[in-house]
């Protein structure tokens, strides 16, 4: 999605949630400067990294989460894809001993298992708004091969590929990348929450709050438009 169509989107939620967007311009401002010092990523060279394969699979934290990796792991060969977890799914690949190529986050997840994921290989992209500037400050630099996001105009070291939460914004993300097929799992758009998603639940799913409603219905109206709108087939092992 290009930036002045991804803006019209920007604006109606930047209004729908009361965001601001000096402080997602500050936040990717500090992620820049960063990126800057310790060195990134750029899209050529995440696509070098993962070009053995124009096949994806994109995790999300659903509550399908777990019942979707078991099906993975006994119908498909996960080497012929470049696997890609958002944020909190993560954690549910490392206790499967699943490694991704990609770690897609805006550092709310199990930072612990983020952290795993990037020493074992993973490339993390780091997103930067207006709710995690001091995670952005303070974690950023404990990362390696980063490549750096933001939803307001990109600058410097950081792009906006599209998206709003880290499971359609992955999606949008493997769009750059040049993926042909596209397979989800865990990725329910549904109003339950699990604590891949919220590590703080006290039970294993929850009902999902008014906030975490909207924004799911914002990421599955982002991938209908990819559906609709980008050249790649997209499979949801939720349908």
């Amino acid at each position: 999605m290009e930036f002045g169509q991804w803006s019209i989107y920007y604006k109606e939620i930047l209004d729908d949630f009361g965001f601001s967007r000096e402080d997602d311009e500050k936040s990717a401002q500090v992620l820049d400067e960063i990126l800057s010092e310790e060195g990134c990523l750029t899209l050529e060279d995440l696509s070098k990294i993962v070009g053995f394969s124009d096949r994806f699979i994109v995790f999300g934290a659903g509550p399908s989460l777990k019942e979707h990796i078991q099906l993975l792991l006994e119908n498909y060969d996960l080497k012929e894809y470049v696997l890609v977890s958002a944020d909190g799914a993560t954690t549910a690949m490392v206790e499967e001993r699943i490694s991704p190529d990609i770690v897609v986050t805006d550092l709310d997840g199990n930072l612990d298992d983020i952290l795993l994921a990037n020493l074992r290989g993973a490339n993390v992209v780091i997103h930067a708004h207006g709710d995690n500037i001091t995670k952005v400050a303070q974690l950023t630099p404990f990362f390696t091969n980063v490549l750096g996001t933001t939803q307001a105009q990109p600058v410097g070291n950081l792009y906006n590929f599209g998206g709003f939460t880290d499971g359609d914004r992955a999606i949008f993300l493997a769009v750059a990348l040049g993926a042909s097929e596209i397979t989800l799992a865990g990725m329910d758009f549904g109003e339950i929450v699990t604590k891949y998603s919220r590590p703080n639940l006290p039970d294993i799913v929850g009902p999902a709050d008014e906030v975490k409603r909207k924004k799911l219905q914002y990421a599955e109206e982002f991938t209908n438009w990819i559906e609709e709108n980008e050249n790649v087939k997209i499979t949801n092992l939720k349908e």
